[in-house]
């Protein structure tokens, strides 16, 4: 091989080195760029929803245990909760597997300047029998708050609320839990994605 092949041949095995450093670092800024978009596409969307699981069962028949759940957190960036809603909310019971306090599922029935009374395990809300065809047994019975036969009004930024599952429902019903100030609720609960068969819009 001749000098002038040999330089040739130096160039070109320097050309093909270039093109592939280059071609690596395409990959990588590309595969940056596409980390980049897929971190801020995330935070965006859990900045308006947030999965959740079901890990009680204060809410059956409506939910049950290990159900997949969709919360939409902007819900109620600009109104309160409206009577019916199912909201997810930062509760003081505390969670003994994690040592945090514990989400706690439950649906909006009292708002603000509502009266609420239970007397022989009926519901009323202003004076008027209030009926509902989602309870797991059909009745609501009364415990702490308020007092069977006695009456209370929701303070204005605070909703009572009430599991479906009255008779297993740790709610505002007790003292432990009591009313819920607005400040507390994360979201409401619009979708059930899991069980496939059972999937729904709250």
């Amino acid at each position: 091989m001749n000098n002038y092949e040999e330089k040739t041949n130096q160039f070109m095995d320097a050309d093909a080195s270039a093109d592939s450093g280059e071609t690596s670092f395409s990959f990588i800024k590309s595969l940056i760029i596409d980390i980049i978009i897929a971190v801020i596409l995330a935070t965006i969307v859990l900045y308006f929803i947030r999965p959740t699981i079901v890990k009680q069962s204060s809410m059956e028949d409506t939910l049950h245990e290990n159900d997949y759940m969709i919360m939409y957190r902007q819900a109620y960036r600009s109104h309160g909760p409206e009577r019916g809603d199912i909201i997810i909310f930062q509760s003081s019971l505390p969670d003994e597997s994690t040592g945090k306090d514990k989400l706690l599922i439950k649906r909006a029935i009292g708002l603000p300047g509502d009266e609420i009374m239970i007397l022989d395990n009926q519901l009323y809300i202003n004076g008027e029998p209030y009926e509902e065809d989602y309870l797991k047994d059909g009745y609501t019975p009364a415990f702490e708050v308020p007092y069977e036969g006695e009456s209370m009004t929701v303070p204005e930024g605070q909703y009572y609320v009430m599991g479906d599952n009255r008779v297993g429902s740790i709610d505002s019903r007790r003292s432990e839990v009591g009313l819920v100030d607005i400040s507390q609720i994360k979201g409401k609960v619009i979708i059930r994605l899991f069980p496939f068969n059972k999937i729904r819009t709250f």
